[in-house]
């Protein structure tokens, strides 16, 4: 053999070479994704470029995206209107690393609606890295389980999921309603249900619904991040996709249509008055409309005197007599001057009535949504010289007195009311909303809290939870025909959607980590309401 291969010439020995080298490579090659060198190597390099976004977490390279993962563009989204050319103009948004998929288990605690500084949500994330199952798809037997937390807070029980993602363009509502899994519909094709509380959200160029610079007609300017000095707006473009359904575009125009000739009026706070002043920039897509009307006199809606805002606002949109309501009621209960006379004189609370405003205009509405949830603390209930009182009289009862009781009582007095009044009314749809989050992290908003990330790091992670986060909102609705629209937990893994230290009216040192920059998370909040009527 020695002899054969000296008979070669210098020729023939570089050719046989070349060959060897060009298999070697090919075969190289074809291995790439099962060579855990390589493999490692590829890891490390996108671990370095998420280390801005996560910290002290156990991260995964994200598999390939493959063409099915990216959803189809209808002709009918290509046909891009006026408006929405106008929103592209929108300065574009810093790239954002390649999302890693995995898991964000919402666990209920039992501390979510405590008083005093206990309205932020206590909700445990783990970390769950899908890998790929046989025939190449995502979820049920092959998630891994990281032992760390994505944002590292304090460790949960977790609660495996797995399951096929159903898509479908079509839903409807199913009107069934248990106080568990709230915001369900099915598929019209795959007859299957669907959740709107868990999912994920994904990245979507097409987002916002409408300009944070041109809204100005509709949107407080101390809500308006775009007008003050942040720069990184990456979380205007997240969207929030269901897990086992696809949400219908919101089209302003055609929302209006559906919505002829109703009335949707919001009762609550200040998270109330931002899902109101959301709304009415989706429907009008940000642009200016000289067309709608002021009609809060209607509903006594006016400015007093001495008074620093009105008690609420109402506009109605003419080509479709379409009516958007704000009433302020920070605590749902129905109060009243002890003492008419005197200027400075105590409120009764009472906290098993529903608010004046509601008794007296709710034969006129269509679709009402209720909040309550960050004035229930002695702070709050001392400023605003509030007494509790329950049957018509000063509250005697010690259990009572203490505030998570008081809330408690009154939540569930309300949707009890509400249910009441149904057989009524039997066109109206009632909503009551779940606390929206709080992110203020060493400390409360007075005592140095901050929320300071301006990144999501939410993107690509499922949400899931067995039941709402908010307990009493969650017992509240239970066995009644008023339905939860449950918003807290895919609203506890947006931190960085709130307005923080960019806040215009805020004192030097205090964030603002409870009210959310808009457009953002609320927008999505109207979404799922608008898909529910």
């Amino acid at each position: 053999m020695r002899a054969s291969f000296h008979r070669l010439s210098g020729k023939q020995i570089y050719l046989a070479l070349l060959l060897v080298t060009l298999v070697f490579t090919a075969i190289h090659f074809l291995v790439w994704e099962n060579n855990p060198i390589q493999s490692s190597w590829l890891q490390v390099l996108s671990g370095i470029q998420r280390t801005a976004l996560v910290k002290n977490s156990e991260e995964f390279q994200a598999p390939k995206m493959r063409a099915t993962d990216v959803p189809a563009v209808s002709a009918k989204e290509k046909n891009v209107n006026k408006t929405e050319n106008e929103r592209s103009t929108l300065s574009p948004p810093v790239d954002i690393p390649e999302p890693v998929p995995n898991i964000v288990n919402i666990v209920p605690n039992s501390r979510t609606s405590l008083p005093h500084g206990a309205d932020s949500v206590h909700t445990s994330y783990h970390t769950n890295a899908p890998t790929t199952s046989p025939d190449g798809k995502m979820g049920g037997q092959y998630f891994a389980h990281s032992q760390k937390s994505v944002y590292a807070l304090v460790p949960s029980t977790f609660d495996e999921l797995g399951g096929e993602r159903v898509d479908s363009d079509t839903a409807y509502v199913n009107t069934t309603w248990s106080g568990k899994h709230e915001l369900k519909v099915k598929s019209a094709e795959k007859g299957q249900s669907c959740n709107y509380v868990e999912g994920k959200w994904v990245l979507d160029k097409r987002w916002p619904l409408y300009s944070g610079y041109g809204c100005k007609q509709w949107l407080s300017e101390m809500w308006a991040c775009r007008l003050t000095k942040r720069m990184n707006f990456n979380y205007e473009t997240l969207r929030w996709q269901p897990k086992s359904c696809q949400m219908e575009t919101f089209e302003g125009q055609k929302f209006l249509k559906r919505m002829k000739d109703k009335t949707i009026a919001f009762v609550g706070d200040s998270l109330g008055r931002q899902q109101f002043q959301s709304l009415l920039c989706m429907v009008t897509g940000g642009i200016r409309r000289l067309d709608v009307k002021d009609v809060g006199k209607e509903y006594g809606l006016v400015k007093a005197r001495h008074a620093i805002r009105p008690g609420g606002w109402a506009y109605r949109f003419p080509e479709t007599n379409t009516t958007i309501i704000f009433y302020w009621s920070t605590s749902l209960c129905d109060l009243k001057p002890i003492n008419r006379s005197n200027h400075s004189t105590e409120y009764a609370m009472h906290l098993d009535r529903p608010p004046s405003f509601l008794q007296r205009f709710i034969p006129g509405f269509d679709v009402l949504v209720l909040n309550t949830g960050h004035h229930w603390n002695r702070g709050k209930i001392s400023a605003n010289r509030w007494v509790m009182y329950v049957g018509g009289k000063p509250n005697t009862d010690r259990k009572i007195s203490q505030i998570w009781h008081a809330k408690n009582l009154t939540i569930h007095s309300i949707v009890k009311w509400l249910d009441s009044q149904l057989p009524n009314h039997p066109r109206l749809k009632t909503f009551y909303r779940s606390v929206s989050p709080r992110h203020f992290v060493g400390g409360d908003w007075n005592t140095g809290g901050s929320c300071d990330n301006e990144n999501p790091v939410a993107i690509g992670k499922e949400v899931s939870q067995t039941e709402s986060s908010d307990h009493i909102a969650n017992s509240a609705v239970r066995g009644t025909k008023v339905k939860l629209l449950d918003i807290t937990g895919l609203s506890q893994v947006r931190d960085e959607g709130h307005i923080s230290r960019f806040s215009k009216k805020s004192t030097q040192g205090t964030r603002d980590c409870l009210h959310w920059c808009l457009p953002g998370v609320p927008d999505t909040w109207n979404e799922i309401l608008a898909a529910l009527v």
